[in-house]
């Protein structure tokens, strides 16, 4: 080994050594002095050693050193860093590295020194930092969910108000936000908005506030100008809702101004069709026939899902989203289960 090369190995702290067989090797370089703590300080340039129970880790490094050298690759492979403690208790970082070079079975071992200790303590940082953005994380998350549950507290208290004079019920609303919730994570949307459509849809009638009793409680059913009274209700929500940045109001806005618009464009109030219609009021106006249908009501019996069903797929093209109404037919099942956990109140 030349000169130069012996001291560039020797100033990076590295010993060189050469298999001959089993544990025995030769150094090809000078002893770096953290050799010596371990090795004795007479070992040599071309002195056999016996590396064996000399370093634990190594010795099981070794077994696959041999594998490796018996594939004769010329990649180097390493070992990873490991702690050795001198006779005197100084802590000494070490890292093998085996390969094979010229028909030679080469084993180099360096003492990390400072390198490693300032790898500790960059990784440490780093998992500090970690473990830091983590427990933020997990308090916006634990704070953004108790804000959604407020919301939607205030949200169902103000239904529930609004539907005294209605006769949609507390558990109709609630089944339309989670109806709603569960389509539009059918549809990939992100878990905000999954929770916004979640509050927003139940506010889709909440218009119905401003239109008078002799129309909203007629048991019968209602002329054309009645008719044309009670189809304000859309825009009278849309506006109660508007007028705010808050990205759930304004879906919620969304909703009450077009959950009564139909694909092919004969809805009201404005005659939107297609996608012109935010998806949000699309996905609104089938749940809301779905549960208005199966559900009993003072001015009709519950119809059976399979009437129901039979009805709305007459409806698909002409009232429904084609496609939308087919991700409402794959989610069925879960709705099914929503339907049957919050179901009508037993009336006295």
């Amino acid at each position: 080994m030349s000169q130069i090369l012996s001291k560039v190995y020797q100033s990076m702290n590295i010993a060189v050594l050469e298999r001959q067989s089993g544990s025995t090797f030769h150094l090809l370089t000078d002893a770096p002095k953290w050799l010596q703590h371990f090795c004795g300080s007479h070992i040599g340039v071309n002195q056999p050693l016996n590396l064996r129970g000399t370093f634990p880790f190594l010795d099981c490094f070794m077994e696959e050193a041999e594998e490796f050298w018996a594939s004769k690759i010329s990649t180097p492979q390493r070992s990873g860093a490991w702690i050795e403690f001198s006779p005197s208790g100084e802590e000494i970082p070490l890292e093998a590295t085996v390969i094979w070079q010229n028909d030679q079975c080469l084993l180099i071992i360096q003492d990390l020194g400072e390198e490693y200790y300032n790898e500790v303590v960059r990784l440490q940082s780093f998992r500090d930092h970690s473990l830091t953005q983590e427990s933020l994380q997990a308090e916006v998350e634990a704070q953004t969910k108790e804000i959604r549950s407020r919301e939607e507290a205030i949200a169902m208290t103000l239904l529930t108000a609004a539907g005294h004079r209605d006769h949609e019920t507390a558990s109709h609303v609630r089944r339309i936000g989670l109806y709603a919730e569960v389509m539009a994570k059918s549809l990939d949307w992100n878990s905000s908005e999954t929770a916004d459509i979640r509050i927003a849809a139940p506010m889709h009638d909440i218009g119905k506030i401003g239109i008078p009793d002799r129309i909203l409680l007629k048991p019968g059913k209602l002329d054309e100008q009645e008719f044309e009274i009670m189809k304000t209700h859309a825009a009278i929500g849309a506006d109660m809702l508007s007028g705010t940045d808050i990205p759930l109001l304004k879906m919620a806005s969304d909703i009450a101004l077009c959950h009564h618009e139909r694909w092919d464009g004969t809805g009201y109030p404005r005659g939107l069709a297609g996608k012109d219609i935010p998806e949000s009021a699309r996905i609104v106006t089938i749940v809301d026939v779905y549960d208005a249908l199966v559900h009993k009501r003072v001015y009709k019996e519950a119809s059976s899902e399979q009437s129901a069903l039979k009805l709305m797929s007459q409806m698909v093209g002409k009232h429904f989203d084609p496609e939308l109404f087919k991700v409402f037919l794959a989610n069925l099942p879960t709705l099914n289960s929503i339907r049957m956990k919050h179901v009508e109140p037993v009336k006295a």
